[in-house]
This record gives C-alpha cells, structure tokens and sequence, in this order.
C-alpha cells in the first residue's frame, strides 16, 4: 500500500481503543506494518479482533499482527520486539500511548495511586523505548519513537497532581534520549494532547458540564478527537520529520494560546 509510511514497522501500546486505536488506524492507511499492542483483558482482546477486522476491510494487503501485556510487566518490552521481528522481521518506530489517568484532589492521592500512575506513564514507557531502540541500533538505520504525553505535562491541572509529572517525565525522557541516541538516526519526539474526548475521560467531562467549559477553553471552540493526535503521530513517525528530534508538539485546539 502506498503511503508516507510504506516499508516502515510501527509498534503502538495501547492500541485498542482512543488515540491508540485511530493512530493504528492512520499508520495502516499510510501503508506501515503495525504491531497492536493491548493489555489483554476480556474487553481489550475484543476491541483488537474488531480493529484488525476493520483494518482487514479497508485493505486486505495491510499487513499487522498483535501481541497482549500489561506493560508494567518485565517481560512486555522484550515481546514487542520479538512480534515486530518475528511477524516483519525489524522495527522502525515505537508509539508509546498505552497510560492511565484518574481524577483526583490533591490530598486524596495515595502513594499507591502516584506509584501505579508512574509505573504505567513513564517507567513502561521507558523501558519500551530502551528495548524498542535496541532493535533499531542493531538494525543500523535509524528509527523513531514518539510519546504520548499531555498538556498537563507543561501546564497545571489541579485534579492531575500524580498525572502530570508522569507526562513530565515523558518530556525529560524524550529530549535526553534525542541526545542519547540522535548518532544512530533515533528521533524521539512527543506529543501533548489537550482535552481529548476518550473512553477515559468521558465520566470527568460528563461531569458539572465540564465538557462544554474544557471545549470553550480551546482557541478552536471544541474538543480535539483521537484522530487529531494521530495525525502528529504519522508525522513524527515518518520521514517527513526526519530533521525533528527533542521536541514535543502541543495539540490542544489552540487551549494553550490564550488566557481569557
């Protein structure tokens, strides 16, 4: 299948549903082999079988495979790889999506909640991308990583106190690895959603008519849709950002511009 991501391996966590689900979806229409991670429960194993179905429908020539972990488990990262290589035989660029967000006031927070919120976000995230960059060193041409990190990483939220600095840490991840591995052709890039309507957040945003106060902060007047970020993703994990590396990419319907 042609496209701007023809002859390129990706891997995205977290795939089964949100802006996992669309970003494999927009990868797989710029022609990319997809690796389709998801945690395997019951309900993720479901919505895997009816995105490969889809995929299926709209060209049966794309080609992917999937592959279930937590991805706390030690074990996860190592089994990325080996899908990627032993379904496509490398692996040109990792998108770490799969991540966690509860709402709560600052003194509710329990240490179990920060710790599960860090491992999740960031710990996984990094240990995917040590394994995942591995690959790609061994390969000897290059590849690139993209993080979902969030607004909330540059910008305060007072019911994301333990969310934040996990996205934080996302950031601080992404512009040391650039210079860790920028000799090996690795670009490592993130992106930071504003208010992205998703299955996680959707009990929040029902809430005291939080949707329509969180669309009017936006310069654009609505909130963003996962297809929204998934557009960025494409851009980052193609060559068309091929001199792009260190940076992250506010995607917010312009939330961040303006004070009012």
């Amino acid at each position: 299948m042609a496209g701007i991501l023809r002859n390129k391996v990706i891997a995205i966590t977290g795939a089964s549903q949100g802006i996992g689900r669309a970003t494999a979806l927009a990868c797989a229409r710029q022609g990319a082999g997809l690796v389709l991670h998801h945690l395997g429960t019951e309900q993720t194993t479901s919505d895997i079988e009816a995105l490969q179905s889809e995929l299926r429908a709209i060209d049966p020539s794309l080609r992917h495979t999937s592959f279930s972990g937590d991805v706390v488990l030690p074990e996860t990262p190592a089994n990325l790889v080996a899908t990627a290589v032993g379904s496509f035989g490398r692996l040109d660029a990792l998108i770490n999506n799969a991540g966690i967000c509860t709402f709560s006031a600052f003194h509710d927070v329990t240490q179990a909640l920060l710790e599960r919120h860090m491992s999740v976000n960031f710990t996984a995230a990094y240990m995917l991308t040590q394994a995942a960059t591995k690959q790609m060193v061994a390969q000897g041409t290059g590849g690139s990583v993209v993080s979902i990190a969030s607004i909330t990483a540059v910008q305060g939220s007072s019911a994301l106190t333990h969310y934040a600095p996990t996205k934080a840490a996302i950031l601080g991840m992404t512009v040391s690895c650039a210079s860790a591995l920028g000799r090996h052709g690795i670009r490592f890039n993130s992106i930071c959603p504003g208010t992205i309507e998703t299955t996680m957040n959707k009990a929040h945003l029902d809430h005291n008519g939080q949707r329509e106060v969180m669309a009017a902060k936006a310069a654009l007047g609505r909130l963003g849709s996962p297809e929204d970020i998934a557009g960025a993703a494409v851009f980052f994990a193609s060559d068309l950002s091929s001199y792009v590396t260190g940076q992250y990419l506010l995607v917010d319907g312009g939330a961040s511009t303006h004070y009012e």
